[in-house]
């Protein structure tokens, strides 16, 4: 592998990681969401998003977690890409 990657060879399957990544995580309040599709829609959309690492979206606390790298990346275009799909996202 190249000296700029690593992998966590602990765990079969795992994704690999840039060290310089200039890794952050933003919390949404997400509203409008009613069902478990709701939820896995914008966790899809935002995973898909170049950049992030990982989405998670928690229907009952009206929530999204995201990781992303911040030099790929910025919030506004996160909450927008969630906005875009009919939600609103809390200021």
């Amino acid at each position: 592998m190249p000296p700029a990657l690593w992998y966590n060879r602990a765990s079969p399957g795992a994704n690999v990681h840039h060290i310089n990544m200039a890794a952050q995580t933003l919390h949404l309040t997400v509203h409008g969401m009613t069902c478990g599709n709701c939820a896995r829609t914008i966790e899809r959309k935002l995973a898909s998003t170049p950049g992030v690492t990982k989405a998670t979206v928690d229907l009952q606390a009206t929530r999204a977690s995201v990781e992303y790298d911040a030099d790929l990346v910025k919030p506004d275009v996160l909450v927008k890409a969630v906005r875009e799909l009919g939600y609103e996202v809390a200021a």
